[in-house]
């Protein structure tokens, strides 16, 4: 598939194309398609299977115009035949490493493989039979360098037995060399070179003529289950199921245990409480002063915080007198100013202060 003439003229427009069966989205599974660029031309090429034999096969292809964007459709008509009237039972495997799939397709190209194949083989009837990407064998794409290859599989048919320059690759010194990765010792590799580099490490010869039937019988054992016939399905006469019964195990069972592990629960926390009262009844009352005088201190820590300009705070006052421990009511009023209240009231101050002796300096005691 190429651009069209137009005046007698090669269009150098890019021009893709798109490729389907007719009435189907997409080709059938043994046809692929290659266009390298929008500039070159488009390869349709596979190997039908015995499945497409005698069936007309109607590609669909659709060009479309890069540049003036026209598009153009043409149906291309694929007769199979059957290819048992010409058996070739012998066939071998070649892996081109110096050419792509669309190269080895040119009809020049695999010609001369094939006359080089043929000079070596001598056989009297010789195809081509496969021709595949190494890439579609799980090969790797080749880096852009030295004008690298991607590599082509192509498979030969011939009506008569490999020749020995073909069986060299099968002797125990070359399959050494290939285990090694080392180029195995081929006589006729020579036919090949000046066009083709072969990888005969990679080479497949097939003798269909040798091949047993993989058929096995099945020996029923350990493992393997008896023959049980057809399957039959149940008839639509079902007897009907209530699943009431299920559904109250299910789901009301486990609902009334958590029911009953609520309310134990809600019995625990709330009827089982023994009150404020109660505990303030069995605190002493020194703990509860304190635990009051830290609440009073906590409060007013806390309103000095929203206002800077308030009396001195009671918690900077005595609460307790210091030998009879009984509690000391404040002795400032809010009469009097906070700028000259003491942060501690001065022994004088304290009423009931016991004196304590002081020592004179003639070094006497005194009460």
């Amino acid at each position: 598939m190429t651009g069209g003439k137009k005046d007698g003229e090669i269009s150098n427009d890019p021009i893709t194309f798109n490729t389907n069966l007719m009435g189907y989205p997409d080709r059938p599974g043994w046809l692929r398609y290659i266009q390298r660029t929008p500039y070159s031309d488009g390869v349709l090429y596979g190997s039908p299977t015995a499945e497409n034999v005698g069936k007309p096969t109607v590609i669909e292809i659709t060009a479309y115009n890069r540049r003036t964007f026209e598009t153009a459709r043409h149906n291309l008509i694929i007769n199979i035949m059957s290819a048992e009237d010409f058996p070739l039972p012998y066939q071998a495997e070649f892996f081109i490493k110096n050419m792509n799939v669309e190269e080895m397709l040119a009809s020049e190209v695999l010609g001369d493989f094939l006359g080089a194949v043929k000079n070596v083989w001598q056989p009297e009837r010789l195809n081509a039979i496969n021709i595949t990407s190494a890439l579609d064998r799980g090969g790797r794409v080749p880096l852009p360098i030295n004008d690298m290859k991607e590599g082509v599989y192509v498979m030969v048919g011939a009506d008569v037995p490999f020749s020995s320059c073909l069986r060299e690759v099968e002797n125990p010194q070359n399959q050494l060399r290939c285990s090694q990765e080392m180029e195995p010792v081929i006589t006729c590799d020579k036919k090949f070179r000046t066009q083709f580099y072969i990888d005969w490490c990679k080479i497949s010869l097939v003798d269909k003529t040798k091949q047993v039937s993989t058929y096995q019988e099945v020996i029923r054992g350990e493992g393997i289950l008896p023959d049980g016939g057809e399957y039959k399905p149940p008839s639509d006469s079902l007897k009907s199921r209530d699943y009431y019964t299920d559904f109250l195990i299910t789901l009301a069972v486990p609902s009334a245990v958590a029911l009953v592990l609520f309310l134990i629960l809600a019995y625990i926390m709330c009827c089982r409480r023994e009150g404020v009262e109660k505990r303030n009844m069995q605190t002493p009352d020194i703990q509860l002063v304190h635990h009051s005088a830290i609440q009073k201190s906590t409060k007013e820590l806390r309103d000095m915080s929203k206002n800077r300009e308030i009396a001195w705070p009671l918690s900077t006052l005595p609460v307790f007198h210091p030998v009879t421990g009984e509690i000391i009511p404040p002795l400032h009023t809010d009469s009097y100013e906070s700028t000259n209240m003491p942060l501690m009231q001065t022994q004088q101050n304290l009423p009931h202060q016991t004196q304590i002796p002081q020592q004179q300096t003639t070094g006497k005691w005194y009460p």
